[in-house]
């Protein structure tokens, strides 16, 4: 079973741009009401994608240097990362069949 797993600007380029897999980046707080909606829908897409996608969460709030790297101005904001690169950005919240239908577009 897995689990969103949390990244932080220390362990990003560890965890992130030099994962094997994919790897779809919400950048989060923990005050913003739609990031907090998105969540459950979030963990149950990692349980779904086990094995082909990893789920990563980056708190912008404590992780501030890699959310400016990244442009980061609205929250959620999801950035799917394959080979290291951002393949495809979605924000604000979406439903689970939207964020299925980016996903499944960037992993076929």
């Amino acid at each position: 079973m897995s689990q969103p797993i949390a990244v932080t600007d220390t362990d990003f380029e560890q965890k992130v741009l030099k994962a094997k897999t994919p790897v779809l980046v919400d950048f989060w707080a923990a005050w913003c009401r739609p990031c907090l909606m998105t969540a459950p829908v979030l963990e149950e897409l990692a349980k779904e994608y086990a094995g082909k996608l990893t789920i990563a969460k980056l708190d912008v709030d404590q992780n501030a240097k890699t959310a400016a790297q990244y442009g980061i101005m609205a929250i959620p904001n999801l950035i799917i990362f394959k080979d290291g690169k951002p393949v495809s950005q979605i924000v604000g919240y979406k439903p689970k069949e939207e964020l299925k239908r980016s996903l499944d577009t960037v992993l076929d």
